[in-house]
């Protein structure tokens, strides 16, 4: 395994840990598996490791995925057990997503970044937000809470990853709901939402290429 990819494995490891250690003791957090977390972190960062290291992604990208992966992971684990979207971690996303952003168009990825996200949160959000307004069954709270910040990831990667993102969402809650159906619970689709945004984060195609 390159240096770069073990590097990155062990500080996905630290940080998911750390994360599942905060959400534990945050107001309204939730208490989530340690070695669940801090592995699906340590391999999401041991990709993205890779990926640049091995001239797949450029550089200032990095800065999107990496706190977006964190999230993601501890969002996922807390709905799949407790079946919420604490607002300890949908809340904080905003500036933690918005800050990495404009950190990437500082470093080269240009200031389209920042405004393809801000158009992104808002239409994603807002679509969400539509949603559950006309069927609050099929789509809950914390779900809306999440999408403008998934929004704007998404957004700044390019408008198709927006519509690739709702359509690999639904499909991935289907197949959710089809493996647990005989659990009797409701069906999340935060998780969907969440690995079709960090798929398309860290395998953005021709939108994010190296120079």
């Amino acid at each position: 395994m390159p240096l770069a990819t073990l590097s990155f494995a062990v500080a996905g490891a630290g940080s998911g840990l750390a994360g599942r250690w905060l959400l534990a003791r945050l107001r309204r957090g939730a208490i989530v598996h340690s070695g669940s977390v801090a592995g699906a972190v340590a391999l999401l960062w041991a990709v993205l490791g890779w990926r640049v290291s091995s001239g797949q992604l450029p550089p200032w990208w990095l800065p999107i995925p990496l706190v977006l992966t964190w999230f993601a992971v501890l969002l996922t684990a807390t709905d799949l057990r407790h079946r919420r979207l604490p607002d300890a971690l949908t809340l904080p996303a905003y500036p933690a997503l918005a800050a990495t952003t404009a950190l990437a168009a500082a470093l080269g990825g240009g200031w389209s970044l920042p405004i393809g996200a801000a158009v992104g949160a808002v239409v994603f959000g807002t679509v969400h937000a539509l949603v559950r307004l006309a069927s609050p069954a099929s789509l809950g709270a914390g779900d809306v809470k999440l999408s403008g910040s998934l929004g704007a990831v998404l957004g700044a990667i390019g408008w198709p990853a927006i519509v690739l993102a709702a359509g690999l969402a639904a499909l991935l809650t289907l197949t959710l709901g089809l493996l647990t159906r005989h659990r009797g619970s409701g069906i999340p689709h935060g998780p969907g939402l969440l690995a079709a945004t960090c798929v398309l984060a860290v395998f953005p195609g021709s939108s994010v290429a190296p120079p």
